[in-house]
């Protein structure tokens, strides 16, 4: 029994003794810092002392060694606990730095433009500033005293040291692994090559570090020259020199905060235009490569990615890829180049998953891209850009920050849609269609969101139904509100749709499928809002919408009423007046003009859109086998109309007298009357057609398969309704087309023309001072 271990040891070993084992490395790693920080105060205090009696200053020293003498009689708790004024350290005049932690870490001097240390998930190896002699010294006395603490245990405790050694050696192995830098791992890589490889080729060499630190004290920065972007360049594509990378990395921040106003000191200056291009081309394209090499990301079948950032050169090297990043980020703000931009953004996604640890950069990074996207006049090409670096970083981050993500995103797309003109308006459907894409990476993540944002729209919608002001529509009836019901509709018919996601067997097993009754609803009450002809094309904005909702989703939206209120508004019923107003284009318009109501221009626009809204809205329901049914209501009142509008009797005699308000009835506007009798024609001749279809059925309306499969192999193109909606969709398209070659059109003119003017004038003398001549 002497030899056997207590039952309540086993427990603790198999319960609790790995968490413990973690603790006290925490512990032992924390105080061997406060042990290296101790003794470095107290060195230097030491040296201080020593220096001021070499020079007199026989009072000053006395305090010193006093202080001194306090704190080597004291125990590290003690040290700690005790309140008494440390000695002020006076700055060294040429203070020899230590190479190897400046070249590794990228630490700065105070003033330097480093990140923030309290970004989530960083190192706690990134802090700190660069290391003088007499600090790396302090350093390993430290790192010495603990290993002798260590060596001791086994000693102590002969078997709680075996079992540190057999299960964490680790933590017995206590060599400093914190200070490792990249200079040295530079040359440890280096030296594996050469087992292998001849030396030809080497990215730095000694007597160079010893140049530039001749020129770096002399002067206070470095010029940075052709040869050394070559040479630097070089190194990392045929070394992948960690070395010369972290070179490149410090020459990239000065180039990335070259025309900043704030006051930062950077080890090396560019002066050459072409330096500075050169510079930038090495970065972007080849740090990516030099990480990718050393720390590899692996990424699965399902897109996630798994990137080493417990390993030693990933924390050795975060401080270069925190300052490499934000300089990148600092440049794309400064950028307005486009192929630069595009290179830019480019060079970020292969940087995307080591940056992941990094919430408080990705922040920045995600605002700068999400601007870049969201500004209309950007080119496409470097939106697409912006948009894949979103994208990949919605694939590889985790649930909190795609949330972050998919906020910004939105909030980008509703600031870049304020303005809408012919000339934004495919820059924000190309906004629209892009982040749509993004809410079904995760669909969780998606409804959330989504979720938070339709409900502020409904909000916004009960204040202005139930606190009625003079100005309180104006929150519902402006382009912003509109644009964001109809990205809504966008985002729903995407990734609820059988037809785009076969993995999808009906709609509603989509995760953002419950999302579609409240925009449904919200869309319907912004839609009736305020039912006058003013606002007749927003009631057309938010119809094509639904029109989309209901076709991806073959869900049933009542939108034939909706239509029919413009049909019996008085626009529509009353003889319209001549006018020379210009046609107004519905696609880009919430209101019309006070000139526009009740002229010709108008009412032929409104007969035109309604024409091809209830086509559109009974084209859906074409091969449903209640199509007849469906259509009746709505064919009664189209009828009703043609017969109203189209009646030309007088009104009827009072006791054998005519009236003296005796006058025709009907807007004789023939263009809008066929039209909508041709509309009629077609849906009767659609329901008949289902009529002979469904007599040979043989199932009940009970039976929900049959009734969802009937005609279900028909294209869509067979049925009579079908091939009128498309036939009104090439006459629509070629309208837009013929708009668009009218709009590039005045452009040109208004460009040309304000060409002309900028440039008249004869043998440089300008038009008004020779009208000033003609005058006198």
């Amino acid at each position: 029994m002497a030899g056997q271990s207590k039952k309540s040891t086993k427990k603790f070993e198999k319960n609790h003794l790995k968490e413990a084992l973690g603790k006290r490395k925490e512990v032992a790693k924390i105080k061997q810092r406060h042990q290296v920080k101790a003794k470095k105060k107290a060195r230097n205090a030491k040296d201080n002392a020593i220096e001021s009696n070499k020079k007199g200053d026989t009072p000053q020293a006395k305090p010193r060694l006093k202080d001194q003498n306090k704190m080597n009689g004291m125990t590290e708790d003690q040290f700690f606990q005790e309140d008494f004024h440390l000695p002020e350290l006076r700055k060294p005049k040429q203070a020899t730095k230590v190479k190897v932690p400046t070249s590794s870490t990228g630490k700065r001097k105070r003033g330097s433009d480093a990140p923030s240390s309290d970004d989530l998930g960083s190192s706690s190896e990134s802090g700190g500033q660069v290391f003088t002699d007499q600090e790396a010294a302090s350093e390993a006395d430290g790192v010495e005293a603990h290993q002798e603490d260590l060596d001791a245990l086994a000693t102590r405790d002969p078997d709680f040291y075996k079992y540190l050694r057999d299960n964490d050696a680790e933590l017995l192995d206590f060599s400093g692994g914190d200070l490792a830098e990249v200079d040295q791992l530079s040359e440890d890589d280096e030296a594996k090559k050469k087992q292998k490889k001849s030396k030809t080729l080497r990215a730095e060499s000694p007597e160079e570090d010893a140049q530039e630190e001749a020129v770096e004290e002399s002067t206070g920065q470095v010029e940075v020259t052709m040869a050394m972007v070559s040479q630097w360049t070089t190194g990392m594509t045929e070394q992948h020199s960690l070395r010369a990378m972290r070179r490149v990395v410090l020459a990239f921040r000065t180039a990335a905060y070259v025309n900043a106003d704030d006051d930062k000191e950077f080890k090396y200056s560019i002066s050459s235009p072409d330096v500075y291009h050169q510079l930038l081309v090495s970065a972007l394209d080849h740090v990516p490569l030099v990480l990718s090499y050393h720390i590899p990301v692996k990424e699965s079948t399902t897109g996630k990615v798994r990137v080493a950032t417990d390993s030693k050169k990933y924390r050795t090297l975060t401080p270069l890829l925190k300052s490499h990043s934000s300089a990148v980020v600092h440049l794309l703000e400064n950028l307005s180049d486009a192929p630069t931009l595009q290179k830019t953004l480019n060079a970020l996604i292969p940087l995307l998953p080591y940056l992941l640890p990094f919430k408080k950069i990705l922040k920045l990074l995600v605002t700068s891209v999400v601007g870049i996207w969201s500004d209309t006049s950007t080119a496409d090409t470097t939106r697409i850009t912006a948009f894949l670096l979103i994208r990949r970083l919605a694939v590889v981050s985790d649930a909190s920050i795609r949330t972050a993500l998919l906020k910004t995103t939105y909030q980008g797309l509703v600031k870049g849609s304020r303005v809408t003109n012919p000339h934004t308006l495919p820059a924000i459907n190309l906004m629209k269609n892009s982040a749509a894409e993004l809410w079904g990476i995760d669909p969780d993540v998606g409804y959330t969101t989504g979720f938070v944002y339709i409900r502020q729209l409904a909000v916004h919608l009960r204040n202005s139904i139930t606190k009625p002001t003079k100005d309180s529509y104006k929150q519902i009836y402006n382009w912003q509100y509109i644009h964001s019901l109809d990205f809504w509709s966008r985002v729903i018919s995407t990734h609820c749709s059988p037809t785009s996601n076969p993995s999808l067997k009906i709609s509603s097993d989509s995760s953002l499928h419950p999302l579609l009754y409240p925009l449904v609803q919200i869309t319907l009450g912004a839609l009736r809002l305020i039912p006058t002809p003013t606002y007749y094309p927003l009631r057309f904005q938010l119809t094509r919408s639904l029109l989309r909702v209901s076709r991806a989703t073959t869900t049933y939206i009542p939108l034939a009423p909706s239509l029919l209120e413009v049909l019996q508004s008085t626009e529509m019923t009353k003889p319209p007046k001549p006018s020379t107003l210009k046609s107004l284009d519905f696609t880009i318009a919430l209101r019309v003009a006070k000139p526009y109501l009740g002229t010709r221009i108008y009412q032929d626009g409104l007969g035109e859109q309604l024409v091809e809204l209830m086509a559109e809205f009974f084209g859906i329901w074409a091969k449903h086998i209640a199509f007849p049914e469906l259509m009746l209501p709505p064919v009664v009142h189209l009828k009703r109309w043609l017969k109203t509008v189209s009646s030309s009797t007088k009104s009827k005699m009072s006791n054998g007298i005519k009236s003296a308000s005796d006058k025709a009835k009907g807007n004789k506007n023939s263009r809008l009357t066929s039209s909508v009798t041709l509309l009629v024609q077609k849906l009767e001749s659609n329901s008949r057609w289902l009529e002979e279809k469904r007599r040979h059925v043989e199932f009940g309306p009970s039976n929900r398969e049959g009734v969802e499969g009937f005609l279900r192999d028909v294209p869509t193109g067979d049925t009579p309704l079908g091939a009128f909606v498309e036939g009104l969709r090439r006459k629509s398209e070629e309208m837009e087309k013929m708009l668009e070659r009218t709009r590039e059109a005045e452009k040109m003119d208004r460009a040309k023309d304000k060409k002309e003017e900028d440039g008249m004038d004869i043998d440089g003398v300008e038009v008004d001072e020779l009208e000033d001549d003609d005058e006198k």
